[in-house]
């Protein structure tokens, strides 16, 4: 069997239904592209193993099993450490960010049948517990050994990352579906990259994020950015291109002049 290529995979994934969309998979995709060697089949048997592991199928069960039977914990030393953002390495180091932690937690908890959600809160991702019709429910902070908040306590850890004047939003806890947490998971490894002038990183993590269903063609002309940065003056044209041929006006005039000087610069 050929093997996948991880980018093809990831981008096939992502254009198909959100509801068909596998969270584990994707992660695990992302990943991939740091750790070309990395068995995204093996990957999820841990998570089916984790799952087994998990004495009843209830959110309390669940962190217990997670958070304490197995040692999964926050990374307060090395929080931008990149392998806290790469579910395989969150799988095998038991440390993570609070997103990673959460896609732990959301993908073990649904092979088990406990209802859990994602909660793109700005500036600590969150799990929702179930999702009353007033908009009520609990909250799971996985970064924090799986501790169970109220809205309230929410909003203080909100107010304790953005300041005390902070206006907080109800707004802030709705439920995202995968493509939302995948988008949060890759722009987060865009800042990581990018604080660290990783190169070759801040390349596919762009291209993965430019290739995500709605992504605005600043994504695009931002990788064109990095790939001519690299050199790599072909590749960048050809993105140009595509954008030029998909767009109208003067930025898609521009966008085609950009690429025509960068094909010069092969000459």
């Amino acid at each position: 069997m050929a093997p996948v290529d991880p980018t093809a995979r990831f981008v096939d994934l992502m254009q198909g239904p959100e509801a068909a969309m596998p969270l584990d998979e994707l992660a695990l995709l992302v990943a991939a592209h740091a750790r070309p060697d990395l068995d995204v089949a093996a990957a999820r048997e841990r998570l089916d193993e984790l799952a087994a592991g998990v004495v009843e199928p209830t959110a309390e069960a669940l962190c217990r099993h997670l958070f304490i039977a197995e040692g999964y914990v926050g990374d307060h030393q090395d929080y931008y450490d990149p392998r806290n953002s790469y579910l395989d390495q969150v799988l095998e180091r038991r440390v993570g960010i609070p997103i990673s932690l959460a896609v732990l937690l959301l993908e073990v908890g649904r092979r088990v049948g406990v209802g859990l959600a994602g909660v793109s809160m700005p500036g600590h991702f969150l799990v929702r517990v179930g999702y009353a019709s007033d908009g009520s429910g609990s909250f799971i902070d996985a970064f924090d050994r799986g501790a169970i908040l109220d809205e309230a306590a929410c909003a203080a850890r909100f107010r304790a990352l953005h300041g005390p004047a902070a206006r907080f939003d109800p707004a802030f806890l709705a439920p995202v579906g995968t493509a939302a947490i995948v988008a949060r998971m890759l722009a987060n490894l865009d800042a990581i990259a990018t604080a660290r002038a990783d190169r070759p990183m801040l390349g596919w993590v762009v291209r993965l994020r430019a290739a995500l269903p709605g992504a605005p063609p600043e994504l695009s002309r931002r990788l064109a950015e990095v790939l001519a940065a690299s050199c790599r003056f072909a590749d960048a044209a050809d993105v140009l291109e595509r954008l030029a041929a998909s767009g109208r006006g003067t930025e898609a005039d521009h966008d085609a002049r950009t690429a025509h000087r960068l094909r010069a610069r092969l000459n």
